[in-house]
């Protein structure tokens, strides 16, 4: 456990506040869905370590491959262990032994793990068919002898349909709707596999499940996690800027390079990236080869490994894609669907993304190159030619941060080919504009925007440095109602915050407020380093 885990109040604050409730009558499920890495266990153990209440059992079990007899033995183990952690009992990590010492205070619920274990040793099929509601049933029979509420948390929940359980989700939603007195908290690192499980299987009108996403560190965390880390070793702050750019925000990735900065004690970004993605032994460069190896059981893997580098390259239209690989577009359509379902990939509109943009860099500097260079070549080639794709990277970081936001944001909407993207689940066409110009406003907040126009299609964006008001967006609605153009869009990109009562001024007005955040993910589209303000 990590006890130096960093920021995060929000995530934790909400599991204190949805357990606390339960002892109230209260129970509302979560789930927490998010990337491998991206520190959801570190926020429950943190939880865990913060938590103290008698009333309430936490029950912490990581779902992992292994036999249904010792997920059977792990779950009544660690409910029995933390049920008597405040009994002043000795314990030790012995089922045998934690079933005696409970007996004298749940003697209903110890008899029904004899008879599950019996059950179980015996291969009794209807005992077995229904074993891991027999399980549940536990804690409702707990809080019958004692009145105390338990907490599930089932760490990658996801990996109990291999347990092979017959019917397992029907019986488990049924579950879910009796058993009142128990609160689940579930976690998944399969993103998509986790929200059809939660949409198709326990979506329930009562015991459904609060959906949780956990995100990378936004740009100010990222920054003041830098910051905190690396004070007193040199590095610049636009230095810090294209970390933040390069890792996304991921803390995985933010940890590790600043670890090595200081291992290396250098502020030479291009010697500490090689250092973990190029050399054979560093840390990213065995995560990401471990990572390729999933693709290599498939049939057809070559195919797999060929649509990520051409995402990783900038290719990532299924219809560019297609015509490169020389293959159908319903068989690389299908090899997507797959790449999405397994979370390497995520499809907006018309556009494909790899989900971890340091994996994408690596896939291309690192891997694709090592497979393109002749044999000949020596390592010392290969390895300058990384160094040039990592001075690039890094120059065209520099070399836009310094640009105007108007300008910045221009060389981004010149890209539109009308394509079509999905922002918060609304999907939007990216029009090819003929025309696109600064626009000077005359309100007292916003000054600054542009004026992008085609036969069938008009946008007006306005941008801020600073905290979009309510009187910003006003404002901003009267200069667009000059404009009489029936196919408007109306932008309003906050660089800063947007207070809450300007949010609600802007839908009723039908608004569009894009934060940083949203701006980014269209530059990722369009290759584009990001808005790093």
């Amino acid at each position: 456990m990590k006890k130096d885990l960093f920021d995060r109040q929000e995530y934790i604050s909400l599991l204190q506040k949805r357990v606390g409730d339960l002892k109230y009558g209260y129970r509302q499920n979560i789930a927490v869905i998010g990337d491998e890495s991206v520190g959801k266990t570190s926020i429950i153990f943190k939880f865990l370590d913060k938590f103290c209440d008698v009333r309430i059992v936490p029950v912490y079990l990581e779902i992992r491959p292994g036999t249904l007899q010792n997920f059977v033995n792990r779950f009544i183990a660690n409910l029995l262990y933390n049920f008597l952690l405040n009994s002043q009992e000795p314990l030790k990590e012995d089922l045998e032994f934690l079933i005696e010492r409970a007996e004298k205070y749940i003697p209903k619920t110890t008899a029904k793990i004899r008879d599950i274990l019996s059950a179980l040793g015996r291969n009794k099929k209807k005992k077995i068919r229904n074993i891991f509601t027999e399980l549940t049933c536990l804690c409702e029979t707990i809080h019958q002898e004692t009145d105390k509420f338990c907490i599930l948390i089932l760490d990658e929940f996801h990996h109990l349909e291999d347990l092979g359980i017959k019917n397992f989700y029907r019986d488990w939603s049924k579950s879910l709707i009796l058993e009142k007195n128990t609160m689940y908290i579930i976690t998944s690192s399969a993103r998509h596999k986790a929200k059809n499980i939660l949409s198709k299987h326990l979506s329930l009108l009562f015991g459904n499940f609060e959906v949780v996403p956990v995100e990378p560190f936004d740009v100010k965390t990222s920054q003041r996690y830098l910051e905190s880390r690396l004070s007193g070793y040199g590095i610049k702050k636009d230095a810090l800027s294209f970390i933040i750019n390069f890792t996304a925000g991921s803390p995985l990735y933010l940890e590790i390079i600043s670890e090595e900065i200081i291992k290396q004690n250098t502020e030479d970004l291009k010697q500490v990236l090689e250092r973990i993605l190029f050399d054979a032994s560093g840390i990213l460069h065995q995560r990401f080869s471990n990572y390729l190896k999933r693709f290599l059981d498939k049939p057809n893997s070559h195919d797999y490994l060929s649509i990520l580098h051409l995402v990783s390259g900038g290719h990532n239209k299924i219809r560019e894609i297609a015509q490169m690989l020389q293959k159908p577009r319903k068989e690389i359509l299908s090899k997507v669907n797959s790449l999405i379902e397994m979370d390497a990939l995520t499809r907006s509109g018309d556009f494909l993304t790899l989900n971890d943009r340091v994996f994408a860099f690596w896939l291309k500097a690192v891997y694709q190159d090592k497979l393109a260079l002749p044999f000949a070549f020596e390592l010392k080639d290969q390895k300058n030619l990384f160094r040039e794709n990592t001075e690039s990277l890094i120059n065209e970081f520099m070399a836009n941060s310094l640009k105007p936001i108007g300008q910045r944001i221009t060389e981004l909407i010149r890209q539109f080919e009308n394509e079509v993207i999905q922002i918060e689940k609304k999907k939007l066409r990216l029009s090819h504009f003929r025309e696109i110009k600064p626009l000077q406003f005359n309100g007292k907040g916003l000054t600054n925007g542009l004026i992008c126009r085609c036969p069938d299609n008009l946008w007006l964006i306005a941008f801020k440095t600073d905290t979009v008001t309510e009187d910003d967006i006003a404002e901003f609605a009267c200069e667009c109602r000059k404009y009489r153009h029936k196919l408007q869009k109306k932008i309003v990109i906050a660089l800063g915050e947007v207070d809450p009562n300007a949010k609600l001024a802007a839908l009723e007005e039908k608004i569009l407020t894009w934060d940083t955040e949203h701006l980014n993910q269209i530059m990722d589209l369009f290759y584009k380093p990001r808005m790093i303000i």
